[in-house]
């Protein structure tokens, strides 16, 4: 691709890019091909994709993992086979309510590094990454026979930082490593935002959900010569947990994206098919008090998170094939199907070990102060905290300062409370006799941050605990790696009949936390989706694979389970309740994401 006077050219001819993001992370890979197929019928002529660090180097001193589910490679040369082009934002930050805007938390754990600048620290870690991953990407490029047409330097600059040295750092480590097809930023629609994350030299992408000829007007003033992208257009928009679920109409969408494209300009659907964050992988924003993602990233794309073509998808699909020029065709009736989907059916659970059983049995590791996850080299998961204080006769206050993100606490096997990033410095009041007593706290880590100034923060109890003003010092901690494979983490768990185990006290005092069993038959694998009513909050795997958080805050009430994790005969689910445990587990026809919050086009700008 190149450009001449605000027009983009494609092997010497006029070209709009009309493209969707699909992240590979977010689909079943043996689904790739059919939501690949769905963009097509779409009618956009380009795939988006971010790659996310953290997806394929987890873990420290282990070589990136870029086979099966993490072939990056092989969704690139799908989308090509397809007749698409790709453009690839390999980051290293992609935001994308990623965990960790997709870095490693071990690889940005120093204490003294300037994330995301130059600052040598960060740039060799980056370094080592790119190492690994551009030789995946390069040979796959344009000018190779390949599909990707165009790369992204960094993501979002403008809205993190001002150091143009480490853009064109980043910049040149793409050259360096072979990527030779069209470089872009990609920032905001506004001046603020050119003026921290675009260079001189580079392609400037904007980011917006509304008012793109607004941001036309501003990149003929501020970019003269350059074609107008919007590689961020947030025709929906994701949920945090406690929200309601966000939609937006298909008319205004489909009427901004029209904006976009009159004026020449390129656009790309953010999503065009969303996924889910499967696992632990959802991140989170922070606006007082942090705002974890939740598990499906279904985001009122065109293509909803289980395949099905909405209302959305024949709107922009209309559009699109008007900007081509193309004549409105049938969408092939095998993609207007619904996808199968299980019979209803209730599924029955059985208590297991109790959660304070289970994580009490976990390695301890001694302290003189609570030590972090990252201390403790773990990503992801739980951090048991225990100690021995004394509590004051009478009233006394157990405050947690630097609590990252949410606590269960327990005096003397009695639970007593909740704490969270927000409430943990004000504390909980507790009973004390003046004797000694055995403290327990239990973090969990809901979502790294994945946008804004607090991005790259630690978890678990940052600082200290306290009673009244004093602190507790001499600490065991137990992390829990709830990622590891679910037949480690299960390797204690006696079975049914250990029921609430010592001191597995709940939040509500309605049944019991810890560990759920159960089993259903499927005579033929396909889509369901999850619910889990009466119970509280806590992580859930389908056959050993961790299918995400629920929270029965919503607004999402069920798990989108595809089709590939089943098998014919007995599928096994391990439920680990946080708070207070349901009767049994639901299998839906359809999702339940939650009562609707209408997101206007003024929200977007």
């Amino acid at each position: 691709m190149s450009y001449a006077g605000r027009t983009l050219f494609r092997n010497g001819r006029q070209h709009q890019i009309i493209a969707g993001a699909i992240h590979y992370f977010r689909v079943h890979p043996e689904q790739w091909q059919d939501r690949i197929d769905r963009l097509v019928a779409l009618g956009v002529n380009t795939l988006d994709t971010y790659v996310a660090w953290n997806f394929h180097q987890p873990e420290q001193g282990v070589a990136p993992d870029f086979t099966g589910w993490r072939d990056l490679a092989r969704f690139i040369t799908m989308a090509g086979d397809a007749g698409l082009d790709v453009i690839v934002r390999p980051g290293p930050y992609i935001c994308a309510e990623w965990d960790n805007g997709g870095f490693p938390a071990w690889a940005i754990s120093g204490r003294d590094m300037a994330l995301r600048s130059s600052d040598p620290r960060f740039t060799a870690v980056v370094e080592r990454w790119f190492d690994a991953l551009l030789p995946v990407i390069a040979p796959l490029q344009a000018a190779n026979g390949g599909p990707v047409v165009a790369v992204q330097v960094e993501n979002e600059y403008g809205s993190y930082g001002d150091d143009q040295e480490y853009l064109r750092w980043n910049r040149a480590a793409l050259r360096a490593r072979g990527i030779t097809e069209m470089l872009f930023t990609a920032d905001g629609g506004t001046d603020y935002f050119l003026d921290g994350g675009a260079l001189p030299d580079t392609w400037a992408a904007a980011t917006l959900g509304s008012r793109g000829d607004e941001s036309d007007a501003v990149w003929e003033r501020r970019r003269p010569g350059e074609p107008f992208f919007t590689v961020e257009f947030w025709n929906g928009w994701f949920d945090h947990w406690g929200e309601d679920h966000h939609t937006r109409s298909s008319t205004e969408a489909a009427a901004e994206a029209a904006k976009i494209l009159d004026v020449g300009g390129s656009i790309c659907l953010y999503m065009a098919h969303g996924g889910t964050n499967f696992g632990l992988a959802s991140g989170a924003n922070h606006d007082g008090a942090l705002q974890p993602t939740v598990t499906s990233y279904d985001s009122d794309a065109p293509i909803a998170e289980d395949g099905a073509l909405t209302a959305k998808f024949h709107a922009m699909r209309e559009v699109f094939l008007a900007a081509q020029g193309r004549e409105p065709e049938p969408v092939p009736a095998a993609l207007l199907e619904p996808a199968a989907v299980l019979p209803e059916a209730a599924v029955a659970l059985e208590a297991g070990m109790g959660l304070l059983d289970f994580v009490r049995a976990v390695e301890r590791v001694r302290s003189v102060k609570p030590l972090s996850f990252e201390n403790l080299g773990l990503d992801r998961g739980l951090v048991h905290y225990s100690a021995t204080a004394v509590l004051p006769r009478g009233d006394g206050t157990i405050k947690l300062r630097g609590l990252h993100d949410r606590a269960y606490v327990w005096v003397d096997g009695t639970f007593v409370g909740v704490l969270t990033d927000a409430t943990g410095a004000d504390g909980l009041t507790v009973q004390g006799t003046g004797a000694p007593a055995a403290l327990e706290i239990l973090v969990e880590n809901q979502g790294r941050i994945n946008y804004g100034p607090l991005f790259g923060q630690g978890k678990g109890i940052l600082d200290g605990v306290l009673v009244n003003q004093r602190y507790v010092f001499h600490w065991e901690q137990r992390a829990v790696n709830l990622e590891l494979p679910l037949e480690r983490l299960l390797a204690q768990d006696t079975g049914a009949g250990t029921g609430a185990g010592t001191g597995a006290g709940t939040a509500t005092g309605a049944g019991a936390s810890g560990f759920f069993h159960g089993e259903f038959h499927v005579d033929r694998p396909a889509d369901t989706h999850l619910a889990l009513p009466g119970f509280g909050k806590g992580m859930v795997w389908v056959n050993g694979f961790l299918l995400g958080r629920y929270w029965e805050i919503g607004p999402q009430h069920s798990l989108y389970v595809p089709a590939p994790l089943l098998r014919e005969g007995p599928n096994a689910l391990t439920v680990l309740e946080l708070e207070h445990g349901g009767e049994g587990a639901q299998l839906l026809a359809a999702a339940q994401l939650g009562s609707t919050h209408a997101t206007h086009v003024e929200d977007l700008g």
